[in-house]
């Protein structure tokens, strides 16, 4: 075994990490199934009560009382979504949004199935923001990519941009 001295290790580069899941902080984790299960098509893949130490999230205090479900797609590891509700106590839930602006999330997702997704959240009353559409753009490496894309707000006011590429004709 070759021994590396500090110098070679502080030169090593450093991979990026994988994102595997983004948690998100809710109203109703049995609304927000309904929403990322009926609607996106996403499965449960995690489901627990969590009390909280106290340290490591920037939300709550030590001993509250929270539930953790985490929604998988078709990666068994990237792209998950975590629901977190506080169960106790409950947390002040915020004023309702129409609008994004400086620190708000965009979701992009890409399926198969707008028009089934559309159909599916209007159906539960979930807000759409724009019906599916076309649209192109430019990729990363110069093509133009033609889409349907469908805008919505999943039921805590995070915003999806939900695309389905067309075929290159």
């Amino acid at each position: 075994m070759i021994a590396m001295t500090e110098d070679a290790i502080a030169n090593e580069p450093i991979p990026p990490p994988l994102v595997k899941r983004t948690t998100l902080i809710v109203r109703s984790i049995e609304r927000s199934i309904e929403f990322y299960r009926d609607v996106l098509g996403m499965s449960l893949w995690y489901d627990d009560e969590i009390t909280l130490s106290g340290v490591g999230l920037a939300a709550g205090s030590k001993g509250d009382r929270t539930r953790l479900v985490i929604m998988q797609g078709p990666d068994p590891v990237l792209g998950m979504i975590g629901l977190l509700e506080f169960v106790a106590p409950r947390m002040v839930e915020p004023v309702r949004r129409e609008r994004l602006g400086i620190g708000d999330i965009v979701f992009v997702m890409q399926g198969r199935d707008v028009h089934g997704v559309h159909s599916r959240a209007r159906e539960r009353g979930f807000k759409i923001h724009a019906a599916p559409h076309e649209f192109s753009v430019k990729g990363a490496s110069g093509q133009k990519l033609q889409m349907t894309s469908l805008s919505l707000w999943d039921p805590d006011d995070y915003f999806i941009e939900y695309n389905q590429r067309q075929e290159a004709v």
